[in-house]
């Protein structure tokens, strides 16, 4: 594995770095005043529209998509470096430069996936921008962590497919700009294979039957940047059957296949928030003073920063290492490796994160500084993509099978 990016990827981060700095650092606080001005604060702010505009004209846009014809056509490993940069400001950079989740995931999955109506439907849009969409997957009154739980029905009358279930924390529907679910239920609940009884089909928002019921409060965050995580009915909401994505009982296999690369651009991300939080370490550090001299003197202070600084080496190389083996062998060859990163990324940087907070002291819980919020995202990537324990039980049996 080669250390040193190519010329094309250190070409984007150093134009996506001066877009930061120019554009995106800012703007967080242009866009919080505007967002307490809105009618609705699931609306967009302006300052959002402005840097989607300025990073297109750019050429920042749509990075993650390895698909050139529809996206950046970029390795993982090379959207690594880029990702690290958005989570910097993950209320804003993913969002501006076309990168957010779910909106990812959900492009990744029409691009493989859908049939060109549903392309060019949906799928279009969603690369221009135009529109947001959400993945409705888990469910409130089963444990999610196991797929095979999922109870929504989606059962097919005729030339339509109606369906009925409870979702919530959908990502981004409370987004007015959010236009189109992503559906996963049972197509055939009595089926032998438990993993051949889901399907996943293409709900439009205004579909009779569709009600958002509530957002969801994440750590007491409604996340309004990321669209928020609301809880949504589908009450016999009818779509044709031509809104199967794939084939009926493939359901489980794209949620598996949609959620590998989400994995690894969530822990890409948060390594991008750990570095934020390392500078705003250093900087209060070496701000302040308390008992006769600056916390930089304080030995505690130091090894804070210090093994903040060693942590978040060693997860950048075992994230590189999973992009390149992602690129090299597939994503069922770099099995291990990407449960490895889900379960030691957002751990590791909670820890940070925590640390980060006791240093600024009353600041850090507080909205003066992005420390919090950072640190209630990354706690909930504890759970999201498959809880931890999930990822540790299924790597033991993989490690433990060896020695059978």
């Amino acid at each position: 594995m080669d250390f040193a990016f190519d010329a094309r990827t250190e070409e984007l981060r150093a134009k996506l770095l001066a877009f930061m700095d120019e554009y995106v650092y800012p703007a967080e606080q242009v866009a919080h005043e505007q967002r307490a001005l809105l009618a609705s604060p699931w609306d967009t702010p302006q300052v959002v529209e402005d840097l989607k505009a300025e990073a297109r004209r750019q050429g920042l846009w749509n990075l993650f998509l390895p698909d050139a014809e529809h996206g950046a056509g970029l390795t993982n490993l090379q959207y690594a470096p880029l990702a690290e940069i958005t989570g910097r400001s993950p209320q804003l950079a993913p969002t501006a430069t076309n990168c957010a989740a779910p909106d990812t995931g959900n492009m990744e999955v029409l691009a493989q996936f859908a049939d060109e109506a549903q392309k060019k439907q949906w799928l279009q849009p969603l690369l221009a921008g135009e529109i947001r969409s959400a993945f409705a997957m888990t469910e409130p009154d089963v444990a999610s962590s196991d797929a095979t739980n999922i109870t929504t029905h989606i059962e097919r009358d005729g030339d339509e497919y109606v369906i009925t279930g409870r979702k919530w924390y959908i990502s981004g529907a409370m987004n007015p700009d959010c236009q189109i679910f992503i559906v996963m239920g049972k197509t055939d609940p009595g089926g032998e294979d438990i993993r051949r009884q889901q399907s996943m089909v293409l709900v439009p928002r205004d579909t009779p039957g569709v009600t958002v019921n509530r957002a969801m409060q994440v750590f007491g965050y409604e996340d309004h940047y990321h669209g928020g995580h609301a809880e949504v009915t589908f009450d016999h909401a009818r779509v044709p059957v031509a809104n199967l994505v794939g084939e009926e009982g493939g359901g489980f296999a794209i949620a598996q296949a949609r959620l590998g690369p989400g994995r690894i651009h969530h822990c890409m991300r948060l390594i991008g928030m750990a570095e934020r939080a390392i500078e705003l370490m250093c900087r209060r550090a070496t701000s302040r003073t308390a008992f006769g001299k600056a916390l930089a003197q304080q030995g505690v202070v130091q090894n804070w920063i210090a093994d903040a600084r060693v942590t978040v080496e060693q997860l950048r190389l075992l994230v590189l290492k999973t992009a390149w083996l992602m690129d090299t062998v597939g994503n069922r060859g770099a099995h291990t490796e990407i449960q490895a990163i889900k379960i030691a990324t957002p751990r590791a940087v909670v820890g940070i994160l925590d640390r980060a907070i006791q240093l600024h002291g009353a600041g850090g819980v507080s909205q003066d500084f992005p420390l919090a919020e950072l640190y209630a995202g990354a706690r909930t990537l504890m759970l999201a993509d498959g809880p931890d324990e999930v990822h540790q039980r299924s790597l033991a049996r993989r490690e433990i099978k060896k020695y059978l």
